[in-house]
């Protein structure tokens, strides 16, 4: 089944007198289930390609759907919600809460949203991540990869229908950079996760499913 759909996707804009084509004619086929990384060099567009595809910039041109809901027909304040229940981000900058400890960072989004939370679930992603015994702690007493790793479960405990990560390692060394992408694949398996993850770094994308490849603003390699 198609979790994600992108067709004919672009975005122009204006830099002085030329015309930016960051993303021109984009089409991207992602299955339920799917672990897809996107490569490209600096300016490419793979940034643009997943700030259209988690609705946090609008297309000038094209269509993005999210489990079957075409996402830019939706008003502004519609798409904060429907992202915010459809839509895991992890960020290379983690974005965790800092006077909130590890759990509470975890099940923000569920609560921001007035739900319940899914004790079962959420515990199943501490430990599956090995945060376990570091529920109380606040982001400052943890290291790098273990922030990285609060922020995959934050990401995954809405039970969203897809998770885009945006560079996750991009701030940490290269063992722990492999560790965790480890750990995100892993979650991918267990919980039937779609992750749709960007990077520049070669043998990280090949650890995914997929790997689509972008250059100015198009693709030229990768099964769409």
């Amino acid at each position: 089944m198609i979790i994600l759909k992108a067709e004919n996707l672009k975005k122009y804009y204006e830099k002085g007198i030329n015309m930016v084509k960051a993303l021109d004619g984009i089409d991207i086929e992602i299955k339920r289930g799917e672990f897809v990384s996107i490569v490209g060099t600096s300016g490419s567009g793979k940034s643009t390609l997943l700030h259209m595809l988690g609705g946090l910039d609008r297309a000038t041109n094209g269509k993005v759907y999210v489990d079957g809901k075409d996402i830019f027909s939706m008003n502004d304040d519609q798409l904060a919600v429907f992202r915010r229940r459809n839509i895991g981000f992890i960020f290379q900058n983690y974005n965790l809460v800092p006077i909130l400890n590890v759990y509470e960072n975890v099940i923000l989004p569920i609560e921001l949203d007035g739900n319940k939370v899914d004790e079962v679930h959420v515990d199943n992603i501490i430990k599956t991540l090995g945060l376990s015994e570091k529920i109380n702690n606040l982001p400052n007493n943890l290291s790098g990869g273990q922030q990285q790793r609060v922020a995959i479960a934050r990401a995954l405990a809405t039970k969203p229908a897809i998770v885009l990560a945006d560079e996750p390692t991009g701030n940490l060394d290269s063992r722990t950079g492999q560790e965790v992408l480890g750990l995100l694949k892993v979650t991918s398996e267990k919980f039937n996760q779609t992750i749709v993850m960007i990077t520049h770094n070669e043998e990280i994308a090949q650890l995914a499913d997929r790997t689509i490849r972008i250059e100015d603003g198009k693709i030229v390699r990768g099964d769409i």
